[in-house]
């Protein structure tokens, strides 16, 4: 194997890669969505196994603003509920439980070690 035969072999998977990202995104999307039916959803996902570019570059088309809705829609949620579990630890447990819980939130990725900070400065003010 010479080195054009590595370069394109590295190109093609690189595009091969960001195909199977963009896909995975769209079906994540596509079944996440309330507002399509299920013979819908049942059509797009046949139109992504038969014409799989083109049913892609469709779909970005013509629903990649509401997909991008749907995501941050969902990220606002799953911040919220982040938010209420944290006041719900903070507010109902001693000084050291709240740090405890603070400290597996921000072990888990939960929280930001400046929310982290907050949480504690609270829990012993």
């Amino acid at each position: 194997m010479d080195f054009m035969d590595f370069f394109w072999l590295l190109v093609w998977s690189f595009f091969f890669v960001a195909y199977l990202m963009v896909l995975f995104q769209v079906l994540g999307d596509l079944f996440r969505d309330d507002d399509l039916s299920g013979w819908l959803k049942a059509l797009w996902v046949v139109a992504l196994i038969l014409v799989p570019f083109l049913a892609l570059l469709i779909y970005l088309i013509v629903r990649g603003r509401d997909m991008a809705e749907r995501q941050a829609r969902s990220m606002r949620d799953l911040r919220a509920q982040t938010d209420a579990h944290i006041r719900d630890v903070a507010g109902s447990s001693s000084a050291t439980e709240q740090i405890a819980a603070a400290k597996g939130l921000l072990d888990n990725g939960a929280i930001t070690p400046d929310e982290f900070e907050q949480i504690k400065r609270k829990a012993l003010a």
